[in-house]
């Protein structure tokens, strides 16, 4: 047997769903490290020549217990690294510091020739456009609930009075805290009285509210598709996960092709959708998380995900999971 390629993790430091992934990893023998781009200093060091000869980058990385060469690299597994803020600098000092790290790691990396990425980051955020995504759920013939994004409450009331049942949401996800205290936004029903001119600050994201029986969460890992229905009576489920039932289940075979046609124009290895199930079976866009969590399906449900993207990771062809 040949010896496989190393296998590059980037991600935090407490990443149960990345432990899941290496630990197959390390069962098949594959090298494997693990790194995150906070630690950069005495922990993580990096190195690339260009230009000269040989004509081809030459570069290591190395954290305090594995290294690699960085053109040996057969994947990189991207999952949820973390940028140092550099805290104890002065705020200009912190920002100029933060931005050579994420173009010096970042763009040494993206340099690798010939290596598999699962995602590339560049490609995670182009596809991390809400208005990107529904432009192209609607061409590629998914059902989408009707959907306004604006700044103008006028524009907003009247999309509420057109569609009586109407749900708000934000854009993107980010981190965010008030007095402290660390707080989310939920998918949440907005009535049109509620809206002031303080809508024109930012554009916002109404949606017509799907009448569901049930959700949908499909993760995709290369060609292999995992489909799980998530049945509560939540109009957002991830506001409480102990009031979850799940279920596998299959798609229909047209919207499976068209959810991987969907990853394909992105150019990304794996993605989590989300969909909305109505009273008569019908599947509804809601969005694609290109980074998405999945470990507690695998634990829920049986499915081999973890295993999935370790075979992607050193195969780069899911097709067959014969380990």
């Amino acid at each position: 047997m040949t010896e496989e390629r190393p296998v590059l993790v980037a991600t935090e430091t407490n990443d149960v769903t990345a432990d899941m992934v290496i630990s197959h990893l390390n069962q098949w023998g594959v090298p494997v490290i693990r790194f995150n781009p906070a630690d950069i200093g005495w922990d993580l060091t990096i190195t690339a020549r260009f230009g000269g000869r040989p004509t081809t980058m030459a570069g290591r990385l190395r954290t305090r217990s594995r290294s690699v060469d960085l053109e040996q690299l057969g994947a990189v597994y991207w999952r949820r690294p973390v940028w140092p803020m550099f805290e104890h600098l002065a705020e200009a000092d912190a920002r100029l510091a933060a931005a050579q790290v994420r173009y010096g790691i970042g763009g040494t990396l993206y340099a690798l020739p010939g290596c598999l990425w699962v995602n590339h980051p560049l490609r995670n955020a182009a596809a991390d456009y809400k208005p990107t995504q529904l432009a192209l759920a609607h061409r590629l013939g998914l059902t989408v609930p009707p959907t306004l994004v604006t700044n103008d409450s006028d524009e907003a009331r009247q999309f509420i009075r057109e569609h009586r049942e109407v749900i708000h949401k934000t854009l993107r996800w980010t981190p965010y805290q008030r007095d402290g205290i660390s707080l989310t936004s939920w998918a949440s029903p907005v009535r049109a009285e509620e809206l002031d001119d303080t809508v024109r600050v930012t554009p916002h994201l109404f949606q017509a509210r799907v009448d569901k029986v049930a959700d949908v969460r499909v993760l995709i890992v290369g060609r292999r598709v995992f489909a799980v229905r998530i049945d509560s009576d939540l109009l957002d489920w991830r506001k409480d996960y102990t009031a979850l039932k799940y279920s596998v289940v299959d798609l229909p075979n047209r919207l499976e092709k068209t959810l991987l046609t969907y990853l394909d124009h992105f150019g990304l290895a794996s993605g989590s959708f989300d969909l909305a199930v109505d009273r008569d079976g019908e599947h509804h866009w809601l969005e694609l998380n290109p980074n998405g969590q999945w470990g507690w399906l695998e634990e829920k449900t049986g499915l081999e995900m973890a295993a999935a993207f370790a075979d992607l990771l050193v195969r780069g062809e899911p097709h067959v999971l014969a380990r």
